[in-house]
């Protein structure tokens, strides 16, 4: 062939005029490094896609230098042998305007910049190799994106597929990152970017991030989905390692810009908004030893006109996230956030209709438990609801799926139409609408529902305190109130057969009780609620303890018992209003206890450090990644809306403004890092014991522990997996030990991120390979699995708002006095009256309908990209993981079908399933995404 012999050597100018493979060479050209050849078409050869049907051929011999179209009709590639062609894939959105549509202003500024001032993106390979005069690694040309402006198809947003090729040196080697430089005035997302190389193997890299204007910069780093630990990264890469985390740590100080890339740590100190209205000033969580708090991620902002003294940021900036910077690539991105705010627009509509009526009638308060269930939907009525309330109702498959994603959830989730003025029924009343007064379902719902992560055995009896100042040595709840209950065991034999179980409140409420009953239409109690043990391994409720404190400190508590009543014929107010007030204790921890502090604060924590520490090559970092998808996004809409001073939090839940108080107060009381280990907060609660030859190193004491026992199934999964991949990259605990950035990681996530407790134990070594995997585990388990069991119940534990009150307004009459005769008279009436009014009721029910809803393309547990990795080892690693979860799947379901399992699924006939690992979009009350998405 005419190629072959130029490239085995052949006299190239004796070739000039040969016909042969439908090519014609025209001309030799000879430079200093090589000898090139100029091939044209032959005149039979159709001009339009020669060069590229063409191309199988050519790149046989070298790489193309020049293509072009000629004047007279023919195509013309000139060839170097020495040169290769290596082929690109850029996948980009252009700039967004709102939600799922374009900037075209936008589109048309950077249009004008390639046209008229010759402003381009463009896109260079680094190689693994390095250059020898240079020391660094070598460089292909920057190579210009083609096709800009020619391509735009509609105004709604869409990934764009760009191709361009590189030519490079045969010796260039593989490409370990690329750099691209955007000279346009707006931003892009690169989704993606790909390379086929000469021997058709590919190279992926990880990009999805939004790239700003670089100019006058040195561009944009990408590293190929290759890792490295750091002793083992190639040469040519080692700069841009640490360039890039350099960047990405900054240098503490200015104000974050939008196009910022920047991790950093900051107190809350953005919660109150004292230049509004000095009512709205809120203390600094974290910094000072009363209320010591995770880090956030550091705005920068300007201090506020008010008490600067007091280092209070200003919330006054840009509208209601301008202020809370985060850096880009932690947004939503624009499916989840199209989702999102359909989510919101539709559950705020289920509420207008109660709203509407309120602002006309002046209406305020329920009159009867039935007119909050005219709220809802009837049982069995299709409203859509947010997506799918029900997890067997179908998809809308792909191909039907509009790209205005907005527009679709809101009118046709799942192609239905969506009732606008009716909430979904909870699935707590679907089976059985009065189920939930039931007193079992009450118990039951401390193992298998909103907040199973609270109830703890009961160890000595009487219940001691550990707030001696309050004089409240031990519990109030005597012998006499239970020993009829214990199945004809006395209070010590229960105790000691390992059957008694609280949930204990008490402590943590009580130093804030006389404070919060101080505030306009809220009241409250410390509670305990007191469980015992059956046979069948149900809980039976036997005690509420409802405690006030004395007129001033030492005095004797005011502690009031409530047992159930005997009577069943009836409902017994007095006996639901001492339940409300301990779910009212049970919803506020859930939200700032369980749910936001020790799943959103403390995986921001993490997220900040290990951006800051580990670089994108480092197999740690891409093993995390996935668990810190969208936290920052939804932690800074909480600090806009609903943890701020006036948010939903404190204007819907009974601590009001004292809800965040209590939630560092419990930080700094209760939480270490290893109490977060599953395994390590059953024990220490008492809820299992140590046993190594259990599957999972530890026995339930209770058995039949829903949430307990399908954790521990994705606890050993995960902690499995871990192994497996440290495993792949450390050879030995002092290659651990060695590693800087992983060591540094570690020390400034205990330093930094937890830095009021760094000092406090639980503080595992980072210093073996097993206290790696246990490290990476136990992070991981906070925003897939633990944040799944407190977040996707919400809407169908709580959606009823009589079974978890958020907000309690009155105390419980003593008896004889004039208020309980008032009760008396319309004890259903008073009772509604006590808890949440319409109001707090319809807005807490429109927050959880969209906290608990999966969006669309949820990534869960046991799913990544296609390309997270180039590692084969690691990607067969993770199908076995994989392959386990589908096994735990499976478990589950088994479980939930077992007739003696009664724990599962209670009186109300609703099947414990949070932590199913997947799921269908919305609202289900299943699956275990990856991240806190939500």
């Amino acid at each position: 062939m005419l190629l072959n012999q130029f490239k085995t050597g052949s006299n190239a100018s004796s070739l000039v005029g040969s016909s042969r493979d439908g090519l014609v060479l025209t001309q030799v050209r000879k430079t200093r490094k090589s000898e090139t050849l100029q091939v044209k078409a032959t005149t039979g050869e159709p001009k339009k896609g020669w060069l590229e049907s063409a191309s199988t051929r050519l790149e046989k011999v070298g790489g193309f230098l020049e293509k072009k179209l000629g004047g007279d009709g023919t195509s013309t590639a000139v060839l170097d042998p020495n040169m290769v062609e290596y082929k690109g894939k850029a996948m980009i959105m252009k700039k967004l305007l709102q939600l799922d549509l374009i900037d075209r202003a936008a589109d048309l500024a950077d249009d004008a910049s390639e046209l008229f001032l010759g402003k381009h993106v463009t896109i260079q390979l680094v190689s693994t190799e390095t250059d020898p005069s240079t020391g660094k690694g070598k460089l292909s040309d920057e190579v210009i994106i083609p096709k800009w402006v020619a391509t735009f198809e509609s105004l709604a947003a869409q990934d764009i597929e760009f191709k361009i090729n590189f030519q490079v040196p045969k010796d260039f080697g593989v490409p370990g990152a690329i750099i691209v430089k955007n000279e346009h005035p707006n931003e892009f997302l690169l989704v993606s970017f790909n390379l086929t190389l000469p021997d058709n193997s590919a190279a992926h890299f990880i990009t999805h991030s939004w790239v700003y204007n670089t100019n006058d910069k040195e561009g944009r780093i990408f590293f190929r989905n290759k890792t490295y630990l750091p002793a083992e990264t190639p040469e040519s890469l080692k700069e841009l390692r640490e360039k890039e985390l350099a960047l990405l740590r900054g240098d503490g100080t200015g104000e974050r810009k939008e196009c910022d890339r920047i991790y950093d740590y900051q107190i809350y100190n953005d919660l109150g908004d004292p230049d509004k209205n000095e009512s709205l000033e809120r203390p600094n969580l974290g910094g000072n030893p009363e209320f010591p708090f995770p880090r956030r991620c550091r705005s920068g902002r300007k201090l506020t006109t008010k008490f600067p003294e007091k280092n209070y940021e200003s919330r006054d900036v840009g509208g209601p996230l301008g202020a809370f910077y985060i850096p880009r690539d932690e947004c939503f991105d624009r499916s989840k956030m199209s989702d999102f705010r359909a989510d919101g627009v539709r559950s705020i509509g289920h509420s207008v209709a109660s709203k509407v009526i309120g602002a006309v009638t002046q209406k305020k308060e329920f009159d009867s438990i039935a007119e909050i269930k005219r709220l809802y939907a009837k049982k069995g009525e299709k409203v859509g609801g947010l997506n799918n309330v029900l997890p067997d109702e179908p998809d809308l498959p792909k191909e039907e799926q509009h790209p205005l994603v907005f527009l679709q959830e809101v009118l046709t989730p799942d192609g239905k139409t969506a009732h606008p003025l009716k909430y979904p029924l909870p699935q707590l009343l679907q089976s059985d609408e009065h189920a939930w007064q039931n007193n079992d379902e009450f118990a039951r719902e401390f193992l298998a529902g909103l907040n199973p992560v609270v109830i703890e055995r009961v160890k000595e009896w009487p219940m001691k305190s550990t707030l001696a100042e309050f004089g409240c040595p031990v519990s109030a709840i005597k012998d006499s109130h239970i020993e009829g209950s214990l199945e004809e065991l006395s209070v010590e034999e229960a105790v000691s057969n390992k059957r008694l179980f609280v949930a204990n409140y008490h402590d943590a409420f009580l130093p804030y009780v006389a404070k919060i009953n101080e505030q306009l239409g809220a009241k409250t109690y410390a509670t305990r609620a007191l469980f015992f043990l059956a046979s069948d391994q149900t809980l039976k409720t036997l005690a509420l303890e409802l405690a006030l404190p004395g007129a001033s400190p030492k005095d004797p508590l005011n502690a009031r018992v409530f047992t159930p009543p005997t009577d069943t014929s009836k409902t017994d107010y007095v006996w639901e209003m001492a339940k409300a007030h301990v779910s009212n204790n049970d919803i506020t921890a859930h939200q700032v206890f369980s749910h936001f502090t020790r799943c959103h604060a403390v995986t921001e924590a993490v997220i900040i450090a290990s951006n800051r520490n580990l670089s994108r090559l480092h197999p740690i970092m891409q093993l995390m990644a996935p668990h810190y998808r969208s936290t920052l996004e939804i932690n800074r809409t909480a600090r806009a809306t609903l943890i701020a001073a006036g948010g939903s939090i404190e204007t819907h839940f009974t601590p009001k403004k004292y809800s965040m108080e209590l939630a560092a107060a419990n930080y700094r009381d209760t939480w270490t890092f290893e109490s977060q280990a599953l395994p390590n907060d059953l024990v220490a609660r008492g809820m299992a014991e140590r046993d190594e030859s259990a599957p999972h190193g530890v026995k339930l004491v209770v058995e039949d522990y829903p949430y307990a026992a399908d954790g521990l199934e994705l606890w050993g999964a995960i902690q499995g997996w871990n192994k497996e991949y440290v495993d792949i990259y450390y050879k030995d605990d002092n290659s651990v030990l060695a590693d800087p950035e992983l060591q540094a990681w570690w020390k400034e996530m205990r330093e930094k991120g937890h830095e009021d407790k760094k000092d406090a134990p639980g503080w595992p070594e980072l210093n073996s390979k097993e206290s790696l995997a246990e490290i990476l585990t136990t992070i991981q388990w906070i925003p897939s699995c633990q944040h799944a069991a407190v977040n996707f119940g919400q809407y169908d534990y709580a959606g009823w708002m009589p079974q978890h009150p958020t907000m309690v307004r009155r105390l419980i009459p003593e008896e004889g006095s004039a208020e309980w005769d008032v009760m008396m008279k319309n004890p259903e009436k008073y009772y509604l009256s006590t808890i949440a009014n319409i109001d707090s009721t319809t807005t807490a029910m429109s927050v959880y309908e969209v906290l608990s809803a999966h969006s669309p393309k949820e990534e869960y547990i046991g799913q990544r990209p296609k390309e997270w990795t180039a590692d084969e080892q690691a990607c067969a690693a993770f199908k076995r993981f994989t392959d386990k979860i589908k096994e735990v799947d499976g478990l589950i379901k088994a479980r939930n079908a077992d007739p003696n399992l009664k724990n599962r699924h209670g009186v109300v006939n609703m099947p414990y399933q949070l932590l199913r690992p997947w799921s269908k979009p919305g609202v289900t009350a299943m699956g275990v995404p990856n991240s806190i998405t939500i």
